[in-house]
């Protein structure tokens, strides 16, 4: 291989790297964005329980 092919090979593993690291934080956004609903919904659950 010569240092043409290398940087080649280097630049598309970099950037699959990449892509693969914002795939994981979307989806772990995803996952925290539901678990904060889901917080949000059970705080006016509790306070209308309160409430009553």
């Amino acid at each position: 291989m010569t240092a043409k092919h290398l940087a080649r090979f280097g630049i598309v593993l970099t950037a699959l790297i990449m892509l693969s690291a914002c795939g994981n934080t979307i989806r772990g956004l995803g996952r925290d964005t539901a678990n904060a609903v889901d917080a949000t919904k059970d705080a006016g659950n509790n306070i209308a329980r309160a409430a009553n």
